[in-house]
């Protein structure tokens, strides 16, 4: 009887542990859709918003100037990274995760809310900017955040995948977007969209954030930070740790995030409004094509995930590079032909190349830190590069081809920053294999 019972209790123990790692990978997976949601309907929204919170002037200087406040929104990426990396570091991933996502929600929640310039003139463009510097503020915590709360309860064989995964739903965001303000154009007549139809997106965003609430608080703190805790080893410091210990694995870790988020947000914020204003793509057309590049990339970075826990993240992280940097322009070729086949074509080359980085990246950004400084260390490198390199993407995809006259002006710049990160991922050590709880997190130096 006693060794039944002992089999009994291995194995519910066993299904609860396959329970709770279930829990992580939902409240990972949905945390990552309802930040992403919140973040990129602001740019599906462009159009309007340029008409709607703007002076009635020049078409192209007001949607330069809603890409402007697009970009601003990363300004505070930095100041989220060291905020909630260093809170992250100290009290624990999952309490910063249930706080960023509440913040997320009540920022898109009040976008959907304010009145327009022709309301109240001027102070509609500058509530607009608040909102974007909160949903800047705790996106910065999201990411980082999610998949170190993954990787730190995933077996380690499967750390690649299950990270990939989770991180792989900030591309559904988008599509969900896309397909939302297709549906309302749609059905609604262009007076109704203008006075309230382009509301609802951003008002969606409250109640998905309370869902994604509720989700994690039913989980519990990761294996990693407390084992970390039970050595008493965590950080009274973690970013002056970071700073001064780890410098290198900073600057791999900004290389990394720099194409991720270059290709990224000219995948889901940039392309719609190239295909559109550039292409002279119909918005419907443009909205479809999107979708269908980032449900390829969505696919792709889950490949990604699989392929660098069999190969190492190295191996992955360079194919994705190099397809990329060999396809970009081409991609841009066969997109500009104006078509909605060559568009998904185009939108598809990149998604391939992209999506292959964005697998591994996820892990491969965190297994260069320890336990006690990873959120910090990863998560300030990681939001400085989104800052630079993912919130002018839509501007200066814009700006380049006003000042150029050269449709493949974007494309060229990708395929530069394609080859120099390239460059830096040949230097980077191979992680894959590596504990995530390092030797510091449990001794004394």
């Amino acid at each position: 009887m006693s060794v039944q019972s002992g089999v009994v209790s291995s194995a519910s123990a066993g299904s609860q542990e396959k329970s709770a790692l279930r829990r992580v990978l939902a409240s990972a997976a949905l945390g990552q859709f309802v930040e992403w949601y919140d973040f990129v309907i602001y740019a599906y929204s462009a159009a309007i918003i340029a008409r709607l919170f703007f002076p009635n002037s020049d078409p192209t200087a007001a949607l330069l100037s809603t890409f402007a406040i697009y970009a601003v929104g990363f300004v505070m990426r930095p100041l989220g990274g060291f905020v909630f990396g260093s809170l992250g570091d100290r009290i624990g991933r999952r309490r910063v995760l249930s706080l960023v996502i509440l913040m997320m929600g009540a920022a898109t929640v009040a976008i959907g809310l304010l009145p327009t310039y022709a309301q109240i003139g001027i102070m509609a463009p500058v509530l607009l900017v608040v909102c974007r510097l909160v949903q800047g503020l705790s996106a910065a915590g999201e990411t980082i955040g999610s998949n170190s709360f993954v990787a730190e309860h995933a077996p380690s064989e499967k750390r690649g995948l299950y990270v990939a995964f989770t991180y792989s739903f900030a591309n559904l965001p988008p599509i969900a977007a896309a397909l939302l303000i297709l549906l309302l154009t749609n059905v609604l007549t262009a007076e109704n969209y203008a006075s309230w139809g382009w509301r609802i997106p951003f008002l969606i965003g409250g109640p998905l954030a309370l869902i994604g609430l509720y989700i994690r608080h039913q989980v519990d703190e990761s294996p990693a930070f407390k084992a970390t805790q039970a050595a008493k080893r965590v950080a009274s410091s973690p970013i002056g740790e970071a700073m001064r210990d780890q410098k290198k694995q900073m600057g791999y870790s900004f290389a990394l995030a720099a194409f991720s988020s270059l290709g990224f947000y000219t995948l889901a914020g940039y392309f719609v409004s190239y295909l559109i204003t550039t292409v002279g793509l119909n918005s419907n057309a443009a909205l479809i094509s999107n979708s269908v590049g980032l449900f390829l990339a969505f696919i792709m970075m889950i490949v990604g995930g699989a392929l660098s826990d069999r190969f190492g993240r190295k191996p992955i992280l360079i194919l994705g590079l190099a397809v990329n940097a060999l396809a970009c322009i081409p991609a841009y070729l066969i997109a500009a032909q104006g078509s909605l086949m060559t568009a998904i074509l185009g939108q598809g080359l990149l998604a391939i190349g992209c999506g292959l980085f964005w697998g591994p990246v996820g892990i491969a950004l965190l297994e260069l830190f320890p336990t006690r400084t990873r959120f910090s260390a990863s998560a300030i490198s990681y939001n400085l590069a989104y800052t630079i390199f993912g919130g002018t993407a839509p501007f200066l995809g814009t700006w380049l081809i006003l000042q150029t006259g050269n449709k493949l002006a974007p494309a060229i710049y990708m395929a530069v920053v394609s080859v120099a990160v390239f460059l830096v991922v040949l230097t980077i050590p191979e992680t894959s294999r590596r504990s995530l709880v390092h030797k510091e997190d449990i001794q004394g130096s």
